[in-house]
């Protein structure tokens, strides 16, 4: 879905209001923190392009890592600037760099509408020191995610999708342990306290869902044009209150806010149809991963189920990774 954001700058806010929702738990924060009063900084996210061969500009980078000095002629130079206080997180980020143009740096300090969540404080926080395996998690997530495409369209067509040179603004949330994560453009922003970020597992899958929104984007909202229909008839079968009792045979995913209720389907959340459609995607990389490891799935395939997913698994499936589906066909219904 698409969320406003309230920033301590005007223009990253407007910006931010075609951006996807963020994700996570909706879980206690451990402690409130103490910061100072924000600094206006400019970042706005980048501009959507499929195709092509994604690159991050120097001036993109520059903004990602505002610390760094300004004489520095190239990406390289601003990571290894910004990254001084620890070493071993600039190897890492240095590696990302290289391996797929991917840069990690800082997000803006702002105040963030997050809907059902409330207002949240998010400050920058650069992923060294005890934030470190936060970084470590994202380099071995996008070097996980770069593998399964790699085996799943080796001498197929590339799909139309992107998954490199990514934007990694890393903050931290204030006395909140929500958003975990959120897209916008090509940019994902990560939250080191986000209740969801606690295991490569757990940043790998959210960042395929974070990924897929701004592809979903790139696709000029794909998900808002292609799944709404079936997605507003599950809703008002299921509907008025939502249960996961009537809503189970259609969740993509497991992931639940707090009080139980499928991510995919919570509402007050921008359009719910987006996150429906990121967590679709994350079933789909949970498939094929299975398929390419295994050979079998562990349970019933998504589109074997109701109609509605059958539509919503091809519709995806022929978008947005050129109809490769590794999954064996249903049975006669």
């Amino acid at each position: 879905m698409w969320v406003r954001l309230v920033a301590v700058l005007a223009g990253a806010a407007a910006a931010a209001c075609a951006s996807p929702a963020p994700r996570d738990l909706e879980v206690p924060a451990p402690r409130d923190l103490e910061v100072p009063p924000p600094r206006v900084v400019e970042v706005p996210p980048p501009e959507l392009h499929a195709g092509g061969a994604p690159q991050i500009s120097l001036d993109e980078a520059r903004k990602l890592l505002p610390d760094a000095p300004r004489d520095c002629p190239d990406i390289e130079c601003l990571i290894e600037k910004s990254y001084t206080r620890d070493a071993t997180a600039k190897a890492i980020a240095l590696a990302m760099f290289r391996a797929g143009g991917d840069v990690a740096g800082v997000g803006p300090e702002e105040m963030m509408d997050g809907g059902y969540r409330g207002k949240i404080h998010l400050v920058p926080e650069l992923p060294i020191g005890k934030y470190r395996s936060h970084l470590g998690w994202v380099a071995d997530s996008l070097k996980s995610i770069d593998g399964l495409f790699q085996k799943l369209y080796d001498q197929q067509p590339a799909p139309s999708y992107r998954w490199r040179a990514l934007q990694l603004r890393f903050v931290r949330s204030v006395g909140k342990r929500t958003p975990s994560a959120y897209a916008m453009g090509w940019l994902v922003e990560y939250n080191v306290e986000g209740s969801l970020l606690t295991s490569f597992e757990g940043v790998r899958e959210t960042l395929f869902h974070e990924v897929f929104h701004s592809n979903d984007g790139a696709h000029g909202d794909w998900s808002g044009k292609a799944l709404r229909k079936d997605y507003d008839a599950i809703l008002a079968r299921c509907g008025p209150k939502l249960t996961n009792a009537c809503l189970a045979p259609y969740a993509p995913n497991d992931t639940v806010v707090r009080g139980g209720l499928y991510y995919a389907f919570q509402q007050n959340n921008g359009d719910p149809v987006h996150e429906y459609a990121a967590e679709l995607a994350v079933r789909y990389w949970k498939e094929q991963s299975q398929m390419l490891a295994a050979g079998k799935l562990s349970r019933k395939a998504f589109k074997c189920g109701p109609p509605e997913s059958a539509r919503a698994w091809k519709a995806l499936v022929d978008e947005f990774f050129g109809g490769r589906d590794l999954t064996p066909a249903c049975p006669t219904r």
